[in-house]
């Protein structure tokens, strides 16, 4: 059974939502494992949503541990460490207390859900640890916003969904599994067109951007819950794993440049991406 443990800020309904669809893949025998730990970095009475998150984790009885960074943050008398600069050493610090935290804790694989920190080096390498990255394999790093406008930039033909290995270099770490979709085609083409033969400055033009923007993000959004629990269920059956060496490897323990599930998770999506086309038809 694999042991997992759970990392969230709980910021937003997403994250209640991600932690319930794994959660049921559990209840149903979909993923082999169970929940064996929550950490939350923010504690009760930051935030009405991570409140809600905490609630719900407490109804699963699913064991809880809270360490708010930003109350850490505070009594060091530190500032929020700048994106892509070397990590203070308060930040170290405040990984070592989670671990100190989590001492009784022995996850086989960890994910990170909505956790909204850069984790350090010695984190990184006491758990294995996975992060969602709304992109393909060798595609553009960033948020999902900075990840879909640069492929319009780049005008991309196709994109994806991956897990990777977490680093304490953001959205470098090695792909652990994937899937792939076109972004030409139907329903695609008609907003290409438009962004591509008209005046680049022009209010048609980001109109035409903004719709095409929406319409990635729809695709791409129905396959990250899939893929999450894609990847989970085949870490329970032993189709993935990591080794000491932090390496992705197959049943037969040979290396491999990630997981690719776009054949399965293609048939999961089609189902829902046609329920939401018929809903926005219908409104």
């Amino acid at each position: 059974m694999l042991r997992i443990g759970w990392f969230s800020t709980g910021r937003d309904r997403a994250a209640r939502d991600l932690l319930t669809a794994v959660k049921d893949s559990i209840t149903q025998g979909e993923v082999k494992g169970e929940i064996t730990f929550v950490f939350c970095n923010r504690e009760r009475g930051e935030s009405k949503q991570s409140d809600l998150f905490l609630d719900l984790v407490e109804a699963y009885n699913v064991p809880l541990v809270c360490f708010s960074y930003q109350k850490y943050m505070k009594m060091r008398g530190e500032r929020n460490p700048e994106p892509y600069k070397p990590m203070p050493q308060w930040r170290l610090d405040y990984d070592r207390e989670i671990m100190s935290r989590l001492k009784g804790f022995t996850p086989d694989l960890c994910v990170l859900a909505g956790y909204m920190l850069i984790t350090g080096h010695e984190l990184c390498q006491r758990y294995d640890m996975l992060n969602l990255h709304p992109a393909a394999p060798g595609g553009p790093t960033g948020t999902w916003q900075e990840v879909i406008w640069k492929l319009i930039d780049l005008r991309a033909r196709q994109t994806g969904v991956m897990m990777h290995l977490v680093t304490p270099e953001l959205d470098k770490g090695p792909t652990v599994a994937y899937c792939t979709f076109s972004i030409r085609g139907e329903p695609f083409d008609r907003h290409w067109q438009e962004v591509e033969n008209l005046p680049a400055d022009s209010q048609k033009s980001q109109t035409a951007r903004d719709s095409l923007f929406r319409l990635i993000r729809k695709h791409g959004l129905a396959r990250e819950f899939p893929l999450i629990i894609a990847t989970l269920r085949a870490f329970s059956e032993g189709k993935i794993r990591i080794n000491r060496e932090k390496q992705v490897i197959d049943a037969e323990n040979k290396p491999i440049n990630g997981y690719n599930l776009t054949s399965e998770i293609d048939r999961q999506v089609k189902e829902l991406l046609e329920r939401l086309e018929n809903r926005t038809a219908a409104t």
